[in-house]
């Protein structure tokens, strides 16, 4: 199972992904942001999927800022909003 966590500009984004990931089965858990991401917001949603992220239809609202991959204590970045 692969760890993500994706970060946003709002709270409000947070909770919107996260709803969107439930919907789908995803596991998630809203989170402050590690020190080692930014944010704006301080928030951020931590999800779990055996599939791999491109195979998955996420809405990805414009709250998003980015989607990292967790792997042990670094993240390779999969994506990042261009606002």
């Amino acid at each position: 199972m692969t760890e993500y966590i994706a970060t946003f500009y709002s709270h409000y984004g947070a909770v919107c992904f996260k709803k969107n990931c439930e919907k789908l089965g995803i596991g998630t858990k809203i989170m402050p942001v590690p020190r080692n991401l930014s944010s704006s917001c301080g928030t951020c949603v931590r999800f779990w999927m055996e599939q791999e992220l491109s195979e998955v239809s996420l809405e990805l609202n414009e709250e998003l800022e980015q989607i990292v991959q967790v792997d042990g204590d670094s993240y390779l970045e999969l994506y990042r909003s261009e606002g």
